[in-house]
């Protein structure tokens, strides 16, 4: 979709970055330590002052007791430490729980390891966890639960109760629990992001994945972080090691400075984007979608049914890309099985509110004249 927005000069809304940079402090940290000396190959595990920022937060956020030399790892991203994590506990034909829709690099990267997903779906518009079909997938087989919490593309934030009940699966069955948790200061009001790690029996259970790129809107310096028990980071340590070994020193020491600013900063963050959110809400509501409730992350999912439109998902956003100039993602992509809702669409506010106005005037134009 994205190469379909360049060829017809669409607003681009369907892949999920911001338009603008992130914080000027956090940038030119990353600039000027690029002349202080230190651009050889820093520490596999990640840069010191990185992997105390991190620890730090997990105190500061969730009340997590991190030992930042022993249960921090930075990787190349969240997708990188996704992959890390699951090579440091799948051995071919385990099975692991993952829900859709989906992230797409889980299914690929559990197929590359030789084991074997277990789907669960939550259906819109609601996007309720179905715990009867959640525990039935897992088995004396399954190695882990993989999950996105707040969610893409559906903007779900779990709840106290769906996670206990994940925990309950997950301490009867013996397993592990990679936690995707990159949109975690991405959360908007009435709804509040609770890690599964804290959790009774979670602890040395759970690995839980950060994502500078998210919570500085800096996502091509690809900087992700991975908390886990002491028995478990030397493996994702060592997957860790064989995928990219190490990440820029320059970045990784300038998201430390980003972790450590004060709690201004990450609220205005999350409302800045209900903001834009709201915007979008209210603005494909009135070109006649019908939009569904997003608590957190860069998205927005809507039902276009009302339009009357004649075809799917995938043809409604060739549509609006090549004849309104507004991009957007088919939900059906985020679903691996088969019979996937074919009449939603995922629209990503992370944009400035004038290029959001823009697009929602486009669509107004094309659908009601």
């Amino acid at each position: 979709m994205s190469a379909l927005a360049v060829e017809h000069k669409s607003i681009n809304l369907g892949q999920g970055f911001p338009d603008t940079d992130g914080p000027h402090d956090v940038v030119r940290a990353a600039a000027d330590m690029l002349w202080d000396g230190r651009n050889q190959y820093p520490p596999m595990p990640g840069v010191p002052e990185l992997r105390r920022a991190v620890a730090a937060a997990n105190r500061r956020f969730y009340g997590l007791d991190v030992d930042w030399t022993t249960e921090v790892t930075i990787t190349s991203g969240a997708t990188e430490a996704i992959t890390a994590c699951l090579m440091a506990v799948l051995d071919p034909g385990d099975e692991v729980v993952l829900i859709e829709p989906i992230y797409d690099t889980y299914v690929p990267v559990v197929r590359m390891l030789g084991a074997i997903p277990r789907i669960v779906r939550l259906a819109p518009p609601h996007w309720d966890l179905p715990r009867e079909a959640l525990a039935a997938a897992f088995g004396p087989r399954t190695k882990a639960i993989l999950f996105n919490s707040p969610m893409n593309p559906c903007g779900k934030v779990f709840s106290a109760e769906e996670l206990d009940f994940i925990a309950g699966l997950v301490l009867r069955h013996d397993t592990y629990a990679i936690c995707d948790e990159v949109y975690e200061h991405l959360v908007f009001t009435g709804s509040k992001h609770v890690p599964l790690m804290p959790l009774p029996g979670m602890r040395d259970r759970t690995m839980r994945i950060g994502s500078a790129g998210k919570t500085f809107s800096l996502t091509g310096w690809k900087v992700g972080y991975v908390t886990a028990g002491q028995a478990l980071t030397p493996l994702v340590q060592k997957a860790h090691q064989n995928l990219t070994f190490t990440t820029p020193p320059n970045l990784q020491r300038a998201v430390a400075l980003g972790l450590a600013k004060d709690d201004a900063y990450f609220a205005s963050l999350a409302a800045s984007l209900q903001v834009r959110r709201d915007q979008m809400t209210e603005g494909l509501a009135s070109v006649g979608m019908t939009v569904l409730p997003s608590a957190a992350t860069y998205f927005i999912t809507v039902d276009f049914s009302p339009l009357a439109f004649d075809g799917d998902d995938l043809a409604f956003c060739r549509h609006i890309t090549e004849r309104a100039g507004v991009t957007a993602i088919p939900v059906s992509a985020f679903y691996e099985q088969g019979d996937a809702p074919r009449h939603y669409a995922r629209f990503a506010f992370c944009k400035q509110p004038a290029v959001l106005e823009e697009a929602i005037s486009r669509l107004r134009r094309h659908f009601r004249g």
